[in-house]
């Protein structure tokens, strides 16, 4: 009997042993199936973002050829041959549609009588529908768009990508318009400026100064002092080594010589740097920050 027992408990044993070692390998197999489809979904999720990936590039070549496209016959209808422009007009824009509006009816209430001397462009930086379609509604105005979706990698930690990005976006449209487009200076405004009335006269004279004193780096129709309460003489210009900004125009010949310097961040601050030789013109009439 005590043998019997002895077999009986030996036997007992062994067969606890084992259902449980086939209760842990059901529970490994069951871990491997889950790992398998878990790497089996994900790898339906790679191929899913890279077909979309393949997609987007495709789309982003269409869109480029449409621009292109839109830019050349906007260009075809807007300049006239007979006419030599004094300078492009571009407006700077992102993703503020209603700034976009005032600025650009601020441009067209005095720009309509030199439009062949004075063509225009907004230039978008970002995908922002709003603003794309309030560019386009206007048919007197060439649209260019910089889509640019590659990540920004900034210089120092915490630093805000919107500097990077600006930077970018006007190095960008310069050189479609200085060295694509060919124009021999531009005007860059902003798209929360309105301009004074006698904004493309001043424009016109001063490019024969940016002509033949090359001393002066750019022309500037921004000065922070001029208002009606602080100027004396309205129709006096000076001559500054601080860079206004705000509605200035520049000469091909000194973009040429900037673009390949231009900074990752910062332009305004760094322009006086990279051309710290040269001098700077601006007036006192004034545009006017939108509120």
């Amino acid at each position: 009997q005590v043998r019997l027992f002895s077999t009986q408990s030996s036997s007992s044993s062994n067969s606890h042993l084992d259902a449980g070692r086939l209760a842990e390998a059901e529970k490994c197999e069951s871990q491997l199936h889950a790992m398998i489809d878990q790497v089996s979904s994900q790898q339906d999720k790679i191929a899913a973002l890279e077909e979309m990936k393949v997609r987007q590039d495709e789309e982003r070549v269409q869109l480029k050829i449409l621009i292109q496209d839109l830019e050349k016959r906007s260009l075809q209808t807007l300049i006239n041959k007979n006419v030599v422009p004094v300078a492009a007009v571009v407006i700077m824009a992102c993703n503020r549609p209603d700034y976009l509006q005032r600025t650009v009816e601020s441009i067209l209430k005095y720009q309509k009588a030199v439009a062949s001397k004075f063509p225009l462009f907004i230039s978008q930086d970002g995908t922002n529908g709003e603003v794309k379609k309030k560019a386009l509604s206007y048919t007197q105005i060439t649209f260019m768009q910089h889509v640019d979706l590659e990540p920004v990698r900034t210089e120092r930690p915490g630093e805000n990508v919107a500097y990077y990005k600006i930077a970018n976006h006007y190095k960008w449209a310069l050189d479609e318009l200085f060295i694509k487009h060919d124009f021999r200076r531009v005007i860059i405004l902003e798209d929360d400026m309105e301009i004074a009335p006698d904004f493309f006269d001043y424009f016109e004279a001063a490019a024969k100064l940016l002509d033949t004193d090359k001393s002066i780096m750019a022309v500037s129709s921004w000065n922070d002092n001029g208002q009606k309460q602080f100027v004396y003489d309205p129709k006096a210009l000076y001559r500054s080594d601080f860079f206004p900004g705000l509605g200035w125009m520049l000469t091909k010949s000194t973009w040429m010589e900037l673009s390949p310097k231009w900074p990752k961040a910062y332009p305004y601050c760094c322009l006086l740097i990279l051309r710290s030789a040269d001098m700077l013109f601006f007036t006192v009439f004034y545009h006017l920050f939108l509120p």
